[in-house]
């Protein structure tokens, strides 16, 4: 059927191996220990999605991983290769001087963004959090340069304070900020069929968080438009952490968990992928209904993900213990039934890979 996606072969059956595609309108937990095959995996998907749907995908790739996703692999089925060639698959980079580059417009973030970014308390610094409020493209002279020259060439001096705070902060040396240019939210909007937002080479994780939380507070502030999205976090923990411990890593997380919670019926499907399912928050694990596990080797994640995952027989999940790379156990809506699989070939080229032991 067209609603099928082939993700690989049943390991217990001779035959082919299907997900649904129309059940991806549900979150998804993708998970499997180092060396599992898990990021290959689940390549694999979403070159499948990309061929059999019109789902955009947005990734969120902070091992960039999946910055190869538009390069077709010599040996790819010459139909397949041909299929995808016609899709439009944007990568925006973070590495500087690499094709396209991910940008973030600091003026257009949400004002609780922008004020977690320059660790603004509401009450405690309440004159500079104000200020934050003004501080909009359509009300400064906008230019060509960095923000806080920007600032500093207005007549506001609780302008000038906010541009010595980022100054002290050393955000002003990030070289996320787009100055005049498009920035990701504009590449979003224009709703490619995949964009691959690579956050693996920024010198510091305050930059990959809020590039990430651009994307989010973009994607929610336009849900009522209900363009349904399948939003991929790879490495999830990365980003949605049970344990924040900063402003923005706390805000990055709660917009992951409203998503999560909420984010669903307005067509923002999400789909987490990880190596432990502790370490991403329970109220983002809690509300999947779609579970891929490859090979596990912990016990006692086995048992949290019976917990979570009721509907995953309890006899499959102890068989992720013996998996093989490339195995894995398909549940919930997305699968005709609970599904042991050898997962398929990829067709495009894989962003990373296992460094090899040098020989002699």
């Amino acid at each position: 059927m067209a609603t099928d996606l082939p993700i690989g072969t049943l390991l217990d059956l001779d035959g082919p191996a299907h997900l649904r595609a129309a059940k991806l309108n549900r979150h998804t937990f993708w998970c499997g220990q180092s060396g599992s095959g898990k990021t290959y995996s689940l390549g694999v998907m979403l070159e499948q999605v990309l061929l059999h749907t019109r789902l955009p995908l947005v990734v969120l790739d902070p091992n960039s991983d999946f910055v190869r996703l538009g390069e077709i692999r010599d040996d790819a089925p010459a139909d397949e290769a041909a299929d995808l060639a016609q899709r439009d698959i944007r990568v925006l980079h973070s590495k500087r001087g690499v094709g396209e580059e991910l940008k973030v417009k600091f003026v257009d973030m949400d004002i609780r963004s922008r004020a977690a970014i320059l660790q603004l308390d509401p009450i405690l610094d309440a004159v500079e959090y104000n200020t934050m409020l003004r501080v909009k493209e359509a009300e400064l002279p906008y230019r060509d340069m960095p923000l806080v020259e920007i600032l500093r060439g207005t007549d506001n001096p609780a302008f000038h304070s906010i541009a010595q705070r980022i100054e002290n902060l050393g955000i002003v040396d990030w070289d996320l900020w787009a100055y005049g240019d498009d920035d990701v939210t504009a590449v979003i909007n224009e709703k490619p069929d995949a964009t691959i937002v690579d956050l693996g080479s920024f010198s510091v994780k305050e930059q990959m968080q809020t590039a990430a939380l651009a994307v989010l507070d973009q994607l929610w502030a336009q849900r009522h438009e209900r363009v349904g999205r399948l939003v991929v976090i790879d490495e999830a923990h990365n980003l949605c952490s049970p344990t924040p411990g900063s402003p923005l890593e706390q805000l990055l997380t709660d917009r992951i968990v409203q998503i999560a919670a909420e984010g669903r019926k307005y067509g923002i499907w999400l789909l987490l992928s990880t190596q432990r399912p502790s370490k991403v928050h329970p109220n983002a694990l809690s509300q999947c209904d779609n579970l891929a596990l490859m090979r596990m080797s912990s016990a006692r994640d086995l048992v949290d993900l019976g917990q979570v995952f009721g509907f995953a027989p309890a006899d499959m999940l102890d068989r992720a213990m013996t998996f093989g790379q490339g195995q894995a156990l398909f549940a919930g809506g997305f699968a005709p039934e609970a599904q042991l699989v050898q997962v398929g070939t990829r067709l495009t080229e894989e962003g990373g890979s296992d460094v090899a032991v040098p020989l002699r």
